[in-house]
């Protein structure tokens, strides 16, 4: 139930505390006690991993610890998410918190205690990171409840890694009921010192769309060349003009990466095929470049194909959108970031990276920020980066992550941006 009597705006404050300081002193307190806990709880997700929309078990750990902490929970939200709304005493602006859950499929090289026990499947992007950081805010938040204004709803998201979850859990309604006025969520970067946090306003992480291309010319005897319409030749030929579409057509202050990665043709050494197969990315930082990409690489197929007489099907798959911070989010977040780890912790990053990130589905619906999280510390073997078989995370940023997500809900609670 919320209280009566508070209906305006806090500006000031998401939690009545005099003393700033005290709140931050008392959040590191709990941060130190649940910390045995939240390592057992990413231990216990590392060695049980689970590929998208296959986390069955995840969100059942997940759900049974929002329940215990008295947090509203949503099971089986567009297949396996979890949400949990967290309803401070006063009511005011809802801040979200989003973590995703999925595995990968690779086989764990790594000889830990809490290595995989799942053959082929490995938590090698940190997502278990991510559902422990976002479970301990939790803990910590839920202590404050009786003096918070607004709410903080934690959406925990299946299969980021595959065909994404993000988009079925805005479209499951998510970010509704209460309506969330801003969304942060984190990765874990194994090339990022542990205990450091970097943030971006602007674009931080890329589109990833998919070029499926079929070429269908006509096969023949390999010692006579002259009677087909060779789709060997006409695939390469394709493959190296999409790359003066970057050097030649594009801005060069525009990030754009093509890059054609599977060629399929032929079976026998002496016969050319009837038919070739390309299957490539396409990437870049501006989401209004993405159809004139498209149009640009479908210009260079038919250019190419047709005086050869040759025919084409290009199947264009639009993904993840390119992942833009809210820059009014991402400076709060900073300050919250200071505030935890001391300046010389937090950076902005130097440049945004061309991996893509289905986060970038929440940030297209309410303003947002996504942060990278350092885990790297070669003194304790902690040295290789994400989707690596022998990744593995610094633990102690379990101690630092949610409060560093704890602080960052009280500020923005105070001074989210109006949505667009």
């Amino acid at each position: 139930m919320q209280k009566k009597g508070s209906e305006r705006w806090h500006s000031m404050s998401a939690v009545n505390f005099e003393n700033k300081n005290e709140q931050l002193v008392k959040m590191k307190e709990l941060a130190r006690e649940q910390y045995p806990e939240l390592v057992q709880i990413r231990r216990t997700l590392h060695e049980n991993p689970e590929l998208g929309f296959e986390e069955f078990a995840t969100a059942r750990l997940i759900a049974d610890h929002m329940e215990k902490l008295g947090l509203e929970v949503q099971r089986e939200v567009a297949g396996t998410g979890v949400v949990a709304l967290l309803r401070g005493a006063f009511p005011g602006k809802t801040v979200a918190i989003r973590a995703d859950m999925d595995a990968l499929p690779i086989q764990e090289i790594n000889e830990v205690p809490y290595k995989s026990k799942t053959p082929g499947k490995m938590h090698a992007c940190g997502h278990d990171v991510h559902v422990t950081s976002a479970i301990g805010a939790a803990k910590i938040l839920a202590h404050f409840r009786e003096e918070m204004t607004g709410n903080v709803k934690f959406i925990f998201q299946p299969a980021e890694e595959s065909t994404g979850g993000a988009k079925p859990m805005v479209e499951a309604g998510v970010l509704e009921n209460p309506k969330v006025d801003a969304i942060i969520g984190g990765h874990v970067w194994g090339s990022l010192e542990s205990g450091i946090v970097e943030v971006l306003p602007g674009p931080i992480m890329a589109s990833s769309d998919i070029i499926r291309l079929t070429i269908r010319g006509k096969g023949g005897h390999a010692a006579q060349p002259q009677t087909t319409i060779d789709p060997v030749i006409i695939a390469s030929e394709i493959v190296v003009a999409l790359q003066k579409i970057v050097s030649r057509q594009m801005d060069p202050f525009e990030p754009v990466v093509i890059s054609i990665c599977m060629f399929r043709a032929g079976d026998v050494f002496n016969v050319i095929p009837h038919s070739a197969y390309l299957e490539g990315a396409v990437r870049t930082l501006n989401n209004g470049l993405r159809k004139e990409l498209a149009q640009k690489i479908e210009d260079v197929i038919r250019g190419i194909t047709e005086p050869y007489g040759a025919t084409y099907e290009l199947d264009y798959s639009f993904g993840y959108p390119v992942t833009v911070n809210d820059p009014a989010v991402t400076e709060i977040l900073r300050n919250s970031a200071v505030k935890v780890l001391g300046a010389d912790k937090v950076r902005i990053a130097e440049r945004a990276s061309m991996g893509a990130e289905d986060f970038a589905y929440f940030l297209l619906e309410v303003p947002g920020t996504y942060v990278r999280i350092g885990t790297r510390n070669p003194e304790k073997g902690i040295s290789h980066d994400i989707h690596h078989p022998q990744f593995d995370i610094d633990e102690a940023v379990l101690e630092l992550t949610p409060v560093v997500y704890a602080q960052a809900a009280f500020d923005l609670l105070a001074d989210a941006p109006e949505k667009k």
